[in-house]
């Protein structure tokens, strides 16, 4: 039998081939995240251990610049590690991208923006290991919660949902939104301490996969936000900079980890189907399932490189989110066509592939969703504004 049929797609992917230090530290640590990952799936348990391994191994600041005390990790090396970690423990991969995007990006905008006031929490990240968490979809363009100005500052009640990590988090990159005397809404964009008085957490997170993300609910009950503390004020339902910004830099990132489910899943299913005899239909559905696979990795790249032009603006939203709905469309065909290649044994938990299937939903469900993609790159092909379309 030809041995490369068996060789991993973490090593043998054309378009992977650089080997970073963030990269070879999650190596080091795949081990010890797969033998936990079969546990916390089945019993619906938060990554703690794993976030204490991330934040022992460095890789909580890795992408801190070399200046502030960090690892100087770059969104394409920072991909790359996630992308292995996902081999692993895919919900560890899909909880620390939402801290890893939360760190790129005041990272970029220091390198590339030269903003000082992004500096401080850097250093942070840097000196004391903080986890910085992300509200993402529950927030987003259209905005969430109600911010009432009052002396000093705001007072917030809000709601977040799908916030991967809370349990260990320290900071949760948020927003609320105000109103305004003429009925029109703002959104004032903050840091919440996650031990501050009126925060806590609920645990909401009972889901079909990505179980171990303890993507829980967050609680904002009269959180007091001082005027100081507010980073940004900016139109709600209407696209920002600062979005063309996360959206270039944090999607490369967070469909990193899909891809690399999508990858294990393909090796998962090499293995089993050598078990059994092969078929013509055999490598029937191993030649769609690679080249489904390479579609995917195909897209990734493309967000990298898009990503790596360091110019967000309207055209890369549309770049990078067609990237995104590619590798989702590409990803869970993939996987849908690795369970078949392994037949029923890929039916069984313990072989790891059914955790896989579930885990690549997921894809489907972080912004820009397929119809609002659709929108938009119809929009910016016809010439047609898209300030408002998310």
């Amino acid at each position: 039998m030809n041995t490369m049929a068996h060789s991993s797609s973490v090593d043998n992917a054309e378009t992977h081939s650089h080997a970073s230090p963030a990269a070879e530290i999650a190596r080091t640590l795949s081990s010890a995240f797969a033998d936990n990952a079969g546990h916390i799936d089945a019993t619906d348990t938060f990554v703690a251990d794993n976030y204490r391994l991330l934040q022992e191994a460095g890789l909580v600041e890795i992408g801190v610049p070399l200046e502030l005390g960090g690892g100087g990790a770059n969104v394409t090396e920072l991909a790359e590690m996630l992308r292995i970690i996902a081999h692993a423990c895919p919900s560890t991969a899909l909880a620390f991208s939402m801290h890893t995007h939360q760190v790129a990006i005041p990272a970029w905008r220091w390198q590339h923006q030269k903003l000082a006031a992004v500096e401080p929490l850097l250093k942070r990240v840097a000196a004391e290991k903080l986890i910085l968490l992300s509200s993402g979809g529950s927030d987003w363009i259209g905005g969430s919660g109600k911010a009432v100005k009052v002396d000093g500052g705001y007072r917030i009640s809000a709601r977040k949902i799908f916030t991967s990590g809370a349990n260990a988090g320290n900071l949760l990159m948020t927003g609320a939104m105000v109103e305004n005397d003429d009925g029109s809404h703002n959104v004032i964009h903050f840091a919440a301490p996650m031990k501050a008085e009126g925060v806590s957490v609920v645990e909401t997170w009972k889901a079909m996969g990505m179980r171990g993300t303890g993507s829980n609910d967050v609680i904002f009950d009269n959180l007091f936000i001082p005027d100081s503390g507010v980073a940004l004020s900016r139109k709600a339902g209407e696209w920002h900079p600062l979005f063309q910004i996360i959206s270039t830099i944090a999607f490369p990132l967070i469909y990193a980890v899909y891809l690399g489910v999508a990858e294990s899943a393909r090796d998962i299913a090499v293995g089993l189907a050598g078990k059994k005899p092969l078929s013509a239909h055999s490598f029937n559905l191993a030649g769609r399932m690679d080249t489904n696979l390479r579609a995917a990795q195909l897209a990734h790249q493309w967000m990298v490189n898009i990503a790596a032009r360091n110019a967000p603006s309207a055209t890369t939203v549309n770049e990078t989110m067609i990237g995104r709905s590619l590798i989702a469309e590409h990803a869970i065909k993939a996987v849908d066509l690795a369970m078949e290649l392994a037949g029923g044994s890929g039916f069984y938990r313990d072989n790891r592939l059914e955790q896989r299937f579930r885990d690549i939903q997921g894809a489907r469900y972080h912004p820009l969703q397929q119809g609002p993609q659709a929108h938009y790159a119809g929009a910016m092909a016809l010439g047609q504004p898209v300030d408002h379309i998310f």
